[in-house]
């Protein structure tokens, strides 16, 4: 139940602060005077998208905040729980539309999203007005509402999720059966490059060894030239480095006999001959081994073409290729049990469409009871609200499928959604003698603003919904018409606490509680202030709301007796 709304800086509200009670609250007023911006803000705190736009004139910011009664037993009480949440503490949701568009959510003073403050919404209250009449108007919302009305929501639930199983299921199914469709030819071009690999033979680092190789038979001639030079310079020559540092190194012996002191040097001078000479002897080995092969010149570009071809497909790199060709194996894998994958996702299938299918027969079946049910009821609470005579008929069908998305979600011609087989359609007649067609296509406002009210005093024991706000209940109607909808309204807030903005003093007259919103000038700008009536002056009220701006003798009498009839 809300007990608390308060408002700041929002649309012409300065700073507005309501306690609510239970019961039926009555907000009444001129217009203009900011009822609907009241409405637009309990809106926002039930999960509404935010829009800056709000923003009083001047303010940063604005801050709705409304705290609620949640009943220990009662659905919003287990989703507050869920959400870490104590429900016996009460809720307080907390919302800051800002102008930069950075809004905030607070739940229990705790940061939250918008997606916990929905949840929470679902079954915290519901507001009737335009936007649910022009809902009416479209068939989605009628089964919803025969469920609702029946129980059935939980049988509803439970084909959702088998749908919801199934779906996933079929999409698998189509990827295989065109995996398998394709899967010759597939199968041969992978077959065909996992032996392409195969056959290459590819060793790690091969491509590395083969183009060093290649340099050397390229540049074979340059490489004999300049080691037969350097063996001749070093050893083979006369006057060869070795012949130098050996003469050298006979000289510095003689004179080390005069100063020992040289006898290292000669030594480093000998051990350095002995050095040059054995790479000289190196280089005559390695001269001698030097290839001039045409041949294999031609198998090694041959060969690293050929890697250079494998690498350009499968990745760029030796590594890459072997990884490759283990992606290969593992498809031609899964080729070979396609088959095998697709007679058990269709057994699965065929299970979960026998217990879909049983599941929507049944609720179908159990939809068609309960709309022959509401059916009747409504046109009964049409009857009390001045629409006597009123034929209303609830149209529970299968609409025909010509091209089924799947044959594991079909049956008799008919597509099976996460709503079961049916669709629904509320068919009116409002007069006498006339032909049931779509109330999209007949209603008048007044008569939808009744339809609504009916199917709300129907559903209000079904209702987990602890407070309904009526904003639109009034819109086309008058006199006793409205005298019968404030009756209803009376009716209705014995099981829910019920907020009603209404003109009609017809209505107000029988609210337990009363607020008057009103509009003032002060220092230049528009405010909207809202206070309570106290029972003694609730007669000059509805005697506003049935004579205007002037009041006069006869219209507070008329006032007067209305409260008095509403008592008795």
């Amino acid at each position: 139940m809300l007990t608390e709304l308060s408002i700041r800086n929002f649309a012409i509200i300065d700073d507005l602060r309501i306690t609510f009670s239970d019961k039926l609250t009555i907000l009444s007023g001129e217009t203009g005077a900011g009822k609907s911006i009241i409405v637009n803000a309990m809106n926002l705190l039930l999960g509404s998208r935010a829009n800056a736009k709000l923003i009083r004139t001047g303010s940063e910011t604005a801050e709705l905040e409304a705290l609620f009664e949640v009943s220990p037993e009662s659905d919003t009480a287990k989703i507050i729980a869920e959400q870490g949440f104590d429900p016996s503490e009460g809720l307080i949701v907390r919302r800051i539309i800002s102008n930069t568009d950075r809004h905030k959510i607070y739940i229990n003073g705790r940061l939250s999203t918008m997606q916990a403050l929905t949840e929470i919404a679902e079954n915290l209250a519901s507001i009737s007005g335009q936007h649910e009449h022009q809902g009416l108007l479209k068939d989605d919302l009628h089964l919803h509402i025969i469920d609702q009305f029946a129980g059935l929501v939980p049988k509803r639930q439970k084909v959702g999720q088998l749908y919801h199983q199934i779906l996933p299921l079929i999409a698998k199914l189509k990827k295989l059966t065109s995996q398998q469709h394709h899967q010759l030819e597939h199968r041969e071009l992978l077959n065909f490059q996992k032996k392409e690999i195969i056959d290459a033979s590819l060793k790690p680092g091969e491509d590395d060894t083969l183009e060093q190789e290649l340099l050397r038979l390229k540049n074979a001639g340059l490489i004999l030239q300049t080691i037969i030079r350097s063996h001749d310079l070093l050893y083979g020559m006369q006057g060869a480095v070795v012949e130098s540092l050996v003469e050298i190194s006979k000289d510095l012996q003689k004179i080390s006999e005069i100063d020992p002191k040289l006898v290292p040097k000669v030594k480093g001078l000998t051990d350095a001959a002995f050095q040059i000479e054995d790479i000289s002897h190196e280089l005559r080995s390695y001269m001698e081994n030097i290839e001039m092969d045409e041949k294999r010149l031609e198998q090694i570009e041959a060969r690293l073409e050929m890697i250079r071809k494998l690498k350009r497909k499968y990745g760029g790199s030796i590594e890459s290729v072997v990884s490759h060709l283990q992606t290969i194996e593992r498809e031609l894998s899964n080729i070979e049990n396609i088959s095998e994958n697709i007679e058990y996702l269709k057994e699965e299938l065929d299970n979960l469409n026998q217990k879909i299918i049983a599941k929507a027969l049944l609720l179908s079946e159990e939809r068609k009871k309960a709309a022959q049910k509401l059916s009747q009821k409504v046109e009964s609470e049409l009857a009390d609200l001045k629409m006597s005579g009123t034929r209303f008929v609830v149209a529970i069908f299968q609409p025909a499928t010509e091209n089924p998305p799947s044959p594991y979600l079909y049956i008799n011609n008919s597509s099976v959604s996460e709503n079961g087989l049916d669709r629904a359609e509320f068919m009116i007649a409002p007069n006498v003698g006339e032909d049931l067609k779509p109330l999209a296509n007949i209603a008048s406002g007044g008569e939808l603003s009744r339809v609504v009210l009916a199917l709300k005093a129907i559903l209000a024991k079904n209702d987990s919904v602890e407070t309904i706000v009526f904003d639109e209940v009034d819109a086309g109607i008058g006199g006793d018409v409205a005298e019968m909808v404030g009756k209803k309204l009376l009716t209705l807030s014995k099981h829910h606490q019920i907020i009603c903005i209404t003109h009609l003093p017809q209505i107000a007259k029988f609210g337990d509680h009363h607020f008057r919103i009103s509009k003032q000038v002060r220092d230049g700008r528009t405010r909207t202030t809202i206070e309570p009536i106290p029972e003694n002056d609730r007669v000059r009220e509805l005697a506003r709301m049935l004579g205007g701006v002037e009041i006069t003798r006869a219209t507070l009498d008329h006032a007067a007796e209305m409260l008095k009839m509403r008592k008795e």
